[in-house]
């Protein structure tokens, strides 16, 4: 074994909860290296739109909307269920402070972002309180950030290098790299941390991989483990219940093994897989991969006996949800008609050539709905049954079966319109699976970011964040950033119980 290395903090992970830390902990002079199984930083956060939940803080005061620390208090008491309270008033008390500090530095700036949460409960915002990091131009990052940061989901399944803008969650990324290097911190890529290193009862480092052979990585200070979830561990997926399958996740391909969250589990601590995913509606591409989906704006969903099951617009955990209750719902079927010139009327990333999905028979065209229901093999007679339904639910103007239209959320994609007719020839089918942006299930922390044992008591020198942590908003997903942002401020709060 080489010999061992040593900082103040070892950050396992580099999405936005594991650079947060990084950030924090180099800027307050704590000697610090990000750990990353991969040659890119980022993960799925690098992937996001780089929406962040971070109620009450300045950015939403300066935009001038009707975002508090209390009516989000009062937003998550409608929308959780028994969560940990200690947990969800850290994370209200400190969301505000965590943005201060970070605009207070050069390297870091947000805005609001107009996107409406996720529940119609008491405290909502309208059009939402999350807020992004502003673009960044790669010629206006230090040399060598842009490089490290993943790309955009499209660009990095097909090889692709990032573009010369960088936004959201690449943005997220790359501004918190940029201010961590500029203060000295470490980065080591392509190293898989393998387990965690003890003395007596307090974890003192990491231990890795490398091509030359294992490695140890002491930390004086603690152990901060954000390096997701399991949702690319087909065998832990299946021994947590967590439906859907590991080819159709957003995570990077070849990550999120649940690694680190195992090596905390052989040393004692404590893990809560209640919350099990974040989901979305996958649109399946030709090699079997899901696609995050989000806006449809025509169009309506079917599952294998030809009938709807839930409004298409729900915000789209909330719809995964709903998918995964019956197995004739995974793969569904999204008929829609030629309004948009036989283009998919919704968002998906990727999308993927209509023509490639054609020939691979993940879309499917036809000239009439009982043509395109035989080709997709569902019932013609209830499938043209339920388009006909449909269409006459959007003459209307009101969708009696389920709703469609009638929240914020479902007419933000639309330009405020409710549900569009399908009825303009060709139709096409779209095959749709059951995606997750990671699993929400894992090691139980306290206010502090600590991991936990089963007892309660807190395993000194180990913290955890972000999707490799339980996480604090129990099975719900409250709005746009909910995941980022919750990570970012269990990082931050862990630095802090380190330096004290």
């Amino acid at each position: 074994m080489a010999e061992a290395q040593e900082y103040d903090v070892v950050v396992v992970g580099s999405g936005g909860g594991a650079m947060t830390g990084a950030f924090l902990a180099q800027l307050a002079g704590l000697a610090t290296v990000v750990v990353e199984k991969t040659a890119l930083l980022g993960g799925t956060s690098a992937y996001s739109g780089g929406a962040c939940w971070l109620p009450g803080s300045q950015v939403q005061q300066r935009a001038g909307i009707a975002d508090s620390t209390e009516s989000a208090r009062e937003y998550l008491a409608a929308v959780l269920d028994a969560p940990d309270r200690d947990d969800v008033e850290a994370f209200l008390a400190h969301a505000p402070a965590l943005v201060a500090e970070l605009e207070a530095d050069d390297a870091i700036d947000f805005e609001w972002l107009p996107f409406p949460e996720y529940y119609d409960a008491p405290g909502r915002v309208p059009a939402g309180r999350s807020i992004q990091p502003t673009d960044v131009r790669r010629d206006e990052l230090p040399a060598g950030v842009g490089d490290l940061v993943r790309p955009p989901v499209e660009r990095d399944r097909a090889g692709e290098a990032g573009r010369r803008t960088l936004s959201g969650g690449q943005s997220l990324i790359a501004r918190l790299l940029a201010g961590f290097l500029r203060e000295g911190g470490t980065v080591l890529t392509e190293l898989p941390v393998t387990g965690l290193v003890t003395d007596g009862d307090r974890v003192v480092g990491v231990a890795g991989m490398t091509p030359e052979g294992p490695v140890e990585i002491r930390a004086r200070r603690g152990v901060l483990v954000a390096a997701g979830g399991f949702e690319g561990n087909a065998g832990e997926r299946a021994a947590h219940g967590v439906p859907g399958d590991v080819a159709w996740t957003m995570a990077p391909r070849g990550t999120n093994t649940g690694e680190p969250i195992a090596a905390a589990v052989a040393i004692g601590a404590a893990t809560d897989y209640r919350g099990v995913g974040w989901f979305c509606p996958g649109l399946e591409q030709p090699d079997g991969a899901g696609s995050f989906t989000l806006g449809f704006r025509s169009g309506l969903m079917v599952d294998a006996t030809g009938h709807r099951y839930a409004n298409e617009c729900l915000p789209y955990d909330r719809f995964g949800r709903i998918m995964a209750e019956r197995e004739e719902r995974i793969p569904s079927w999204f008929v829609f008609d030629s309004r948009e010139g036989g283009r998919l009327p919704a968002i998906a990333m990727p999308e993927g050539d209509p023509a490639a999905h054609l020939e691979a028979g993940t879309w499917v065209r036809a000239d009439t709905v009982a043509e395109l229901a035989e080709r997709i093999g569902v019932p013609a007679d209830a499938l043209v049954a339920t388009v006909d339904r449909f269409n006459d639910l959007c003459s209307n103007g009101v969708d009696e079966d389920f709703g469609r239209g009638a929240d914020e959320y479902d007419t933000f994609f639309t330009g405020g319109a409710g549900p569009t007719p399908c009825d303009r020839a060709p139709f096409y089918a779209a095959r749709f699976v059951l995606s997750d942006l990671g699993t929400k299930g894992g090691l139980v922390t306290d206010a502090a970011g600590r991991v936990l044992r089963e007892d309660g008591t807190a395993i000194a020198g180990l913290y955890a964040a972000g999707n490799s942590a339980a996480s604090v908003f129990g099975p719900h997903y409250p709005g746009p950033g909910a995941p980022l942002g919750s990570a970012m401020v269990f990082a931050s709060l862990a630095v802090r119980h380190m330096r004290a």
